[in-house]
């Protein structure tokens, strides 16, 4: 049995898609998401201008993951209006999501503003996390100015459903702080969790980092981050379950993953890594396992799931 899921009145033909990251920058990568069997297309965190690529190597896998300090490279957000109208001309049946990053409050609104005006893109991903900018913090750290600046984010006119994308949260202090700053506002999502920046892989033999940019410092995927992913998704869960959903993104390279981000309240989850290191494969491959293992649990809806992990 296929699963559904939704947010707000946006309906998802299953539970997994990708996250802004890996495969989703050109229109090539984004025609090959479409036609995967990944539930939505999310687009590469756009900026108002175009940005180029750290220098290399700036993405290097490991048995548990990677790490990588891309630079937030995209083409700027007309050209993802341009290939959003391009795609849901020929794949109408799939939601967009594009994804926003930040430089400045004047930024975001230009987005944001741009994107619930356009008739092709279904669902905004606000980036609130944004390690691989050199010299600005990262604003959900910042519960002040995440306040000031979601103020004027949901000031702006338009009816599509608003998220946001969050760093990991270390302290239950600093969620709880966080979760009363969402509170004020109509959030239709929280994707918990950006990866985790400023971490250091070496390599023994060459005595180096492995990524050239920012001393090697850069942020970390798969295996390691997924304890980390799943505790905000739980700790979100216990002080926001009634207000918003939540998606689980981290370290999600097989059934047995999705599940557990579910149990813990996921409603849907996005891959990263593992869409990375097997191409688009990765969905179909997932999306039958996990069918068949909620099959063999007999559930009859994904809501059956969400949210009921046993604690002892």
């Amino acid at each position: 049995m296929k699963f559904t899921a939704n947010i707000w009145k946006v309906v998802f033909p299953g539970v997994i898609y990708n996250s802004s990251g890996p495969r989703c920058t050109t229109p090539d990568e984004l025609r090959a998401l479409w036609e995967s069997e990944s539930s939505a297309i999310m687009m590469k965190s756009c900026s108002p201008l175009p940005r180029e690529w750290n220098p290399e190597p700036r993405y290097m896998e490991v048995d548990l993951g990677s790490i990588n300090s891309i630079g937030l490279a995209n083409h700027g957000y007309k050209k993802y209006l341009e290939y959003a109208a391009e795609l849901k001309a020929e794949f109408p049946n799939k939601p967009i999501v594009v994804s926003i990053v930040w430089f400045s409050h004047v930024d975001f609104i230009e987005l944001v503003t741009a994107f619930q005006n356009d008739e092709n893109v279904d669902i905004l991903e606000v980036n609130l996390s944004c390690p691989n900018v050199l010299g600005k913090p990262q604003i959900a750290y910042d519960f002040e100015g995440s306040d000031e600046l979601l103020a004027k984010i949901f000031a702006i006119p338009g009816e599509k459903p608003v998220g946001l994308k969050l760093p990991p949260y270390f302290d239950p202090v600093h969620t709880a702080m966080m979760a009363e700053v969402l509170k004020k506002y109509p959030i239709s999502f929280i994707t918990c969790i950006n990866s985790v920046g400023n971490t250091l892989i070496i390599d023994p033999e060459t005595e180096s980092p492995l990524i050239a940019p920012k001393g090697g410092l850069g942020w970390l995927w798969g295996d390691y981050v997924k304890p980390v992913a799943l505790a905000n998704v739980r700790m979100f869960y216990k002080l926001l379950w009634d207000r918003m959903k939540i998606i689980g993104c981290g370290g999600i390279k097989s059934w047995v993953d999705v599940f557990e981000h579910l149990l813990a309240w996921a409603s849907l989850v996005q891959l990263g890594t593992v869409l990375g290191k097997e191409n688009t494969i990765c969905f179909e491959r997932i999306q039958k396992e996990f069918d068949e293992y909620m099959d063999k649990k007999w559930y009859s809806d994904v809501n059956q799931l969400v949210g009921n992990l046993k604690e002892l």
